[in-house]
């Protein structure tokens, strides 16, 4: 083969490749990026591993999310985005992985927030195939740096030092590790990704990111689809993640065990603070309650110099002091005066109370279930176990264990292999379950969907207003079609649906996956403040230590009252992970 043939195919291999690592990098975004519109200008130096842009905005819809800001995130730092639903989070993660700043080429992207193609692969071959694309762009690139005149040798040896991690002797061990680490059994592995539901493909996808180790790797929600065992495994391998690391998560456990920095969402501005979420809230708390202060003596000093300024009459003293106290006010003002902290918009969400029913209002008495109606294959075996109004339990164990199975055979949706279930004749239950927002019509909006679902309450727009507003979809957000909401605020309708069927027992299934943090809150409240009872299945250890009083775990065909509480739960996890 000729010099220049070669040189072609290179080149054509190149390209290929770059083609490919764009598809890849990219291969869950939604095709959103023409509604957007981003300015900025980039502040740091094009060939340093530090991200920079100043004047930063971001548009989607003709909406404005993010105003003239500064977007910086430095290497070897780990931040966590916070801000309220509907603020703009994942549409800024969106805008950085496809690059609608000019955010230097060197600087890879990946970006989690879909789980991989259901393919023919297995798990272990859809993150070892991507590994193998990323060790030849890599070894590419090192070989175009190496060729220039004027190299920069820094980015170079970065390079060199990935390749080395790169071993292909260990890429199946690594491989291996990882998926293990998420929740994966050998089988598992070895299964074909067209066979597995979207929240393992959302693992496997999660473990090629790992792997691949990016210099911006960003994570929207990226514990949704774990069980607790592997959101503190993902706990421990991220807070040593040694690039760039981006995080939306509405768990505050996670968020301080993995983050040097948050980066701040409010008022379509970002601010940054040093130190995990619990040093954010110490030091926002502390900074507020100064300022507000400060706030207060500048007012009072206000007061006093207009009050001495009104009462100095026309003698000509008193006027050339009136003249002289108007010239410090206007100086303060030029200054800048001290502004009135603004709280947060509070949400207080309410589930009525439903009235008492005599225990049990629920029963499972000798129940044991398969799918396939088989005792060879049992998920559970000789349950005996009643539910009340004063029940307070949180069902947790590995995914596959039979969590949401357990909820489905509560609320009817399945039904006994042997054994039988009794509930209450007049027993209500409100069921959250992770797809309770993927079944709402997208173009109607929330006043017109909780009519079109309650025709019989005949309710006023007025009244319906009220009773989703009592759950934070408030204003326009009522009147415009759910499709352009984000997912928290779609989950915010179902609450409030929930609550219109006036429920004696709460069946919650991983209700936090779309929550901000102050909607969490306001859900423990709603629960603690609730007359019936709640089985909660969740990754949320916060959540679960404000509303739990029972922890059950679900494992080798039982369920076993744990004799402890969350925390407890965890620290036993966090040994477990550690071995």
């Amino acid at each position: 083969m000729s010099k220049v043939s070669a040189s072609k195919e290179k080149r054509l291999k190149k390209r290929a490749l770059k083609s490919a690592e764009t598809s890849l990098s990219n291969l869950s975004l939604e095709d959103v990026s023409g509604q957007r519109s981003v300015t900025g200008v980039l502040s740091s130096h094009p060939l340093s591993r530090d991200i920079k842009f100043e004047n930063f905005s971001l548009q989607c819809y003709g909406r404005e999310l993010i105003s003239t800001t500064t977007l910086e995130l430095n290497f070897g730092r780990r931040y966590g985005l916070i801000g309220m639903n509907g603020s703009g989070k994942s549409t800024l993660l969106k805008c950085i992985a496809e690059r609608d700043l000019e955010i230097p080429e060197h600087i890879d992207i990946y970006l989690l927030d879909q789980g991989v193609p259901p393919s023919e692969l297995t798990a272990l071959e859809a993150v070892i195939e991507l590994v193998k694309q990323e060790q030849e762009r890599l070894e590419l690139k090192a070989e175009e740096l190496a060729g220039e005149a004027d190299c920069d040798h820094a980015l170079l040896d970065d390079i060199y030092e990935r390749l080395d991690e790169l071993d292909p002797s260990t890429f199946e061990a690594r491989a291996g590790e990882l998926l293990h680490g998420l929740g994966f059994s050998k089988t598992m592995m070895y299964r074909k990704t067209k066979d597995m539901s979207g929240g393992w493909r959302m693992s496997v996808a999660l473990a090629r990111a790992l792997f691949v180790c990016p210099t911006l790797l960003l994570l929207d929600e990226p514990t949704n689809h774990l069980d607790l065992e592997a959101c503190v495994w993902l706990e421990n391998y991220l807070k040593n993640y040694k690039r760039i690391l981006l995080i939306v998560s509405h768990s505050q456990d996670f968020l301080n065990g993995v983050c040097t920095n948050i980066m701040y969402l409010r008022e379509k501005k970002l601010t940054y603070w040093s130190g995990n979420y619990d040093s954010f809230i110490q030091t926002k708390s502390e900074l507020e309650t100064n300022q507000m202060k400060a706030y207060h003596k500048q007012q009072d000093e206000i007061a006093h110099i207009k009050k001495f300024i009104a009462s100095c009459g026309t003698f000509s003293n008193l006027v050339r002091q009136a003249k002289s106290r108007q010239k410090i006010l206007d100086k303060m003002e030029a200054d800048g005066l001290i502004q009135e902290v603004k709280p947060e918009a509070t949400i207080h969400f309410r589930f009525p109370n439903s009235g008492k029913l005599p225990p049990p209002v629920i029963s499972f008495i000798d129940v044991s279930f398969s799918y396939d109606g088989s005792k060879e294959n049992y998920l559970y075996k000789d349950l005996d176990f009643g539910l009340d109004m004063e029940s307070r339990i949180a069902i947790v164990g590995k995914n596959g264990a039979g969590k949401s199975t357990l909820l489905k055979l509560i609320v009817g949706e399945l039904m006994p292999t042997e054994g039988r279930i009794t509930k209450h004749p007049h027993l209500r239950i409100g069921r959250y379950h992770q797809h309770s927002v993927d079944q709402l019509d997208l173009s109607m909006t929330p006043i017109d969907h909780m009519r079109t679902k309650f025709e019989h309450m005949a309710l006023s727009v007025d009244q319906w207003r009220s009773r989703i507003g009592q759950f934070g979809v408030t204003g326009n957000m009522q009147t415009q079609p759910m499709s352009y909401m984000s997912d928290g605020l779609r989950s915010r309708v179902v609450f409030a649906e929930m609550a219109c069927t006036n429920p004696n027992l709460l069946l919650l299934d991983e209700p936090t996956n779309t929550l901000d943090m102050d909607c969490i809150d306001s859900l423990a409240d709603a629960i603690k403040a609730f007359d019936g009872g709640c089985v909660l299945v969740s990754h949320d250890f916060r959540l679960i230590n404000q509303v739990a009083d029972e922890i059950w775990v679900c494992e080798d065909q039982t369920i076993t009252k744990w004799d402890g509480d969350i925390l407890e739960y965890k620290k036993h996890l966090m040994k477990t992970a550690t071995k």
